[in-house]
């Protein structure tokens, strides 16, 4: 005999109480039934009873059958129906289906057959809710494939996506801009139990500090000038989901501690309120900025660190993944020959060549662009004029020799630490002395001005800022 909780609980709406009693004595052992008398009473019920299945009478005082069915038409994931009548009329049959009835059943009835219908229209739902889980995974799999790329380095950030994604782990995504941190962290959401629940992205350096702290977690009315009404906070809405916090390093001190509390007690306080909101909520983070420079700068608290640093996920640069460029490449022409209707051919060896040889300052995204460009104007040389152009825009002004790595800082990283041998050590040591080098020579190129050595270097002003800081360059200029 079933237990209560693995029947299948069928909501009868008849006003023949009789109907329910007969069902419930010949069906017991695998469904439980539930009766209403009337179709208003019956429409209440599905909405409280929560049922898989409605047998619904067509004859009844006051609202009939078929306007009930019209009504529960009108709610979202209705449960399936089965119209039972004495009066099997075609036309009551033809409206019953038309309306979207599962089944109809004529009465008097059998109550073998009414367990066949209940039972043909349970397998209909199961096949049918099989088919929508599979519809989900197919777009998880889509979507977590759209992080493109084969190479080492790749395969090595989705493997460690795939493991901790369907954890409750805080994850911090490093890595320079443009190498695909959001789409690292809409992975790690699809991949989860979450999926189904909101995804909620803040960038905290691109909201005013003093509107940050009621954007995260709203205010009450009357918390401030301006303040018309309560409204909830980005935490709020990412209840059961999972918040995304681009560019965390920005987030001001006095706000950090507030996050800490929300990591530790999933708990925090509306501006201007009094009482505490409860969320479920998980953090992933992301930054391009060095957080332990900026914890030694008293700029980031450790204790946040450390705590939405369960898990790391450092994304490479494009120039640590060459391999991926072609297949990078590619795609892009694909998405933007769908999105402009347009019909340009894959790229040649020779652009890939060029590709391939470039440095990617602005990684993922620069080379998006660029494709971008060749699609919309079906131009491939495109390509060579916007590769030239960023080598030989700093060259123009005097400053370096070429935007690729140059064999003297390779030398010297080298003798710097003749004991470490790690090629990969080697190279993200050259990176660092070679852009310090290159930055301190467009400020010294600009005058320090801060603005137009950003527009030199193609970086944010912002990121300026935080690189002069990280190198500690000198700033009394």
């Amino acid at each position: 005999m079933a237990k209560d909780k693995d029947k299948v609980k069928v909501l009868v709406i008849d006003d023949d109480p009789k109907v329910a009693w007969i069902l419930s004595e010949g069906l017991s052992s695998a469904f439980e039934f539930v009766t209403a008398r009337d179709g208003v009473e019956g429409i209440q019920m599905v909405s409280t009873e929560k049922p898989m299945l409605v047998l619904l009478d067509i004859k009844m005082p006051g609202m009939s059958g078929l306007e009930v069915l019209e009504k529960l038409n009108k709610q979202n994931g209705r449960p399936e129906v089965i119209m039972i009548s004495g009066h099997g009329d075609t036309k009551y049959v033809v409206e019953s289906m038309r309306l979207g009835a599962a089944e109809f059943i004529d009465k008097p009835f059998d109550v073998r057959e009414v367990e066949i219908h209940l039972n043909g229209v349970l397998e209909r739902v199961k096949l049918r809710d099989q088919v929508s889980e599979l519809k989900k995974e197919l777009q998880v799999h889509n979507d977590f494939t759209s992080f493109i790329g084969d190479s080492e380095p790749m395969v090595r950030v989705k493997g460690i996506i795939e493991q901790v994604a369907d954890s409750e782990l805080s994850v911090l995504i490093r890595g320079e801009s443009g190498t695909g941190k959001e789409i690292a962290a809409r992975s790690l959401h699809q991949l989860s139990g979450r999926r189904d629940q909101p995804f909620v992205k803040v960038n905290c350096a691109a909201i005013p500090r003093d509107l940050l702290e009621s954007e995260l977690f709203g205010y009450e009315k009357g918390a401030f000038t301006g303040a018309h009404k309560t409204k909830q906070g980005r935490f709020e809405l990412a209840n059961k989901g999972t918040i995304f916090l681009d560019e965390i390093g920005d987030m001001p001190m006095e706000l950090q501690s507030k996050l800490l509390q929300v990591l530790e007690q999933q708990e925090f306080v509306r501006v201007g309120g009094i009482q505490n909101i409860r969320v479920d909520v998980r953090i992933i983070c992301a930054t391009n900025r060095n957080l332990e420079q900026a914890i030694n700068g008293q700029q980031f608290r450790d204790d946040l660190f450390y705590r939405l640093n369960e898990i790391t996920l450092l994304l490479p640069p494009l120039r640590d993944r060459t391999d991926d460029i072609a297949l990078l490449a590619e795609h892009f022409r694909r998405k933007y020959n769908q999105l402009y209707n347009k019909d340009y051919p894959s790229l040649s060896e020779d652009t890939l060549g060029q590709l391939t040889g470039f440095r990617w300052p602005g990684n993922v995204r620069q080379l998006e662009n660029m494709v971008k460009q060749v699609v919309v104007r079906s131009d491939e040389q495109l390509i060579g004029e916007l590769i030239n152009s960023a080598s030989n825009q700093l060259i123009g002004h005097g400053i370096g020799s070429s935007p690729m790595a140059s064999a003297a800082p390779v030398e010297a990283a080298v003798e710097s630490n003749s004991n470490d041998y790690s090629l990969k050590s080697l190279i993200g040591k050259t990176v660092a002395q070679e852009e310090k080098r290159l930055i301190a020579e467009v400020l010294t190129k600009t005058n320090w001005n801060r603005r137009k050595a950003a527009e030199l270097l193609q970086i944010s002003y912002r990121s300026l800022l935080y690189k002069i800081k990280d190198y500690s360059l000198n700033t009394t200029k």
